[in-house]
């Protein structure tokens, strides 16, 4: 039986994830202009915690969605970057 976490499926995961933040800083920003039902802000937080936080910027930034709120400028990025730092502790102390 195919391990679960193994390195091709965690490359799947944070490639789908990104594709999600993406795609979701486009809906929001598509639902803003109509003026129509919009995706809450927390949602938005947690696809970035779930590892979707590249994805979510180039979004944020490609669609121009979000980028006066302060919480969105500093937040995504603020997320993401302690997300990798993890990444690099764990990768760190398994290969130990």
């Amino acid at each position: 039986m195919q391990e679960i976490f193994s390195l091709k499926n965690i490359v799947i995961y944070v490639i789908v994830i990104n594709l999600i933040g993406f795609f979701i800083m486009w809906l929001d920003k598509r639902k803003a202009k109509k003026g129509s039902w919009r995706i809450p802000e927390k949602t938005l937080f947690i696809i970035i915690a779930l590892g979707g936080g590249i994805g979510a910027i180039a979004g944020m930034y490609t669609f121009r969605h979000k980028t006066q709120k302060i919480a969105f400028v500093i937040g995504f990025p603020l997320i993401t970057i302690l997300e990798i730092l993890l990444v690099i502790y764990f990768v760190y102390m398994k290969l130990r």
